[in-house]
């Protein structure tokens, strides 16, 4: 478990996001912490984008009636991105540790 308690403004599931990475990669450095905040701050707006996009649809009609993208496409896709450039920034290593004899996988 993470001796670094997650912001309180994260949702339950980016804390419990936080509570793995530091726990298993042990960061505790005040730039990894940073790094990881905000990644996990661009996870929680993905999902809220998602959320509100999952209840409404993909699609909209403007005032004209015409059907246009969900206006929050654009946010959930850059805060997916985000995410994903906080974890590779924290440079963890992601290899998954073979606990069995045998070949590697994807050969």
């Amino acid at each position: 478990m993470s001796t670094q308690k997650a912001p309180s403004h994260l949702s339950a599931e980016a804390k419990r996001i936080w509570d793995e990475i530091c726990g298993e990669y042990g960061i505790d450095d005040a730039a990894g912490l940073r790094i990881l905040r905000v990644a996990l701050e661009a996870f929680d707006r993905a999902q809220a984008a998602r959320a509100t996009i999952d209840k409404g649809g993909l699609t909209i009609r403007d005032k004209f009636g015409q059907t246009k993208p969900h206006p929050l496409l654009p946010i959930e896709r850059d805060s997916r991105a985000a995410f994903l450039a906080g974890l590779k920034a924290l440079n963890l290593d992601l290899e998954p540790l073979r606990d069995r004899p045998g070949r590697p996988a994807g050969r």
